[in-house]
């Protein structure tokens, strides 16, 4: 199971930065078993390339620091 407190983290240390690079940002809306559900915002949440960022930034490091992560869900 993942532990909410450790994926905070790792947002706020390698995702965050990089999308507020560019105008943008990530909620974490919750995190349930294997899940990580999230809202991306500001540029990033209407964004055409949104689902790559989502699938190749935030999801990527994620599942480098937890490999037991089933999936990132956007809401």
């Amino acid at each position: 199971m993942l532990d909410r407190e450790a994926v905070v983290k790792v947002l706020e240390e390698r995702v965050k930065p990089a999308l507020v690079a560019h105008g943008g940002g990530v909620d974490l809306l919750e995190v349930k078993e294997n899940k990580v559900y999230v809202r991306l915002t500001g540029a990033c949440g209407s964004c055409p390339m949104a689902l790559m960022t989502l699938k190749a930034g935030v999801e990527r490091a994620l599942r480098q620091a937890f490999p037991e992560l089933e999936e990132v869900v956007s809401v």
